[in-house]
């Protein structure tokens, strides 16, 4: 089975307890996971597949725990083409940036070499108050493809 990186963006928790949940998931289905807070690239080396679970922060900002990650991709040109990645991004409608965070991620990931092995989510909290469950539902179905 796969090794599965979940990177966690997020100020207030939520995104963590999506992304625990989700680890859960993938463990029952006998997936290796492993869910990073304050991810750092020379850890992910072993993973073949990391889906980033990320809130958006101010205007349009990333949480400051992922910033660092974020900071390291920058510096590096590390090619990333052995990488696949999931987006589940999580924020609030009411905000013009919705959802855009974790948007800078995913493209440094993608002048990497780096591809999507699905299509993101952006899930509302204005919509849907308890994120782990369109979270969940979005995994379940692709979770065949890893």
């Amino acid at each position: 089975m796969a090794k599965i990186a979940l990177l966690v963006g997020t100020t207030l928790g939520g995104s963590e307890y999506v992304a625990d949940e989700m680890a859960a998931q993938l463990a029952e289905l006998n997936h290796q996971t492993e869910v990073f807070i304050e991810p750092n690239i020379d850890e992910l080396a072993d993973f073949s597949l990391w889906i980033i679970v990320c809130s958006t922060h101010g205007a349009g900002d990333l949480p400051d725990n992922i910033v660092p990650f974020y900071k390291q991709l920058m510096i590096r040109t590390t090619d990333l083409k052995h990488i696949k990645f999931a987006l589940c991004a999580i924020g609030d409608s009411s905000y013009d940036t919705f959802c855009q965070g974790p948007e800078k991620i995913i493209a440094i990931l993608l002048q990497n070499g780096s591809n999507a092995i699905v299509d993101k989510i952006q899930i509302d909290v204005q919509q849907d108050p308890i994120p782990e469950e369109p979270a969940l539902a979005w995994l379940l179905q692709w979770q065949d493809l890893i």
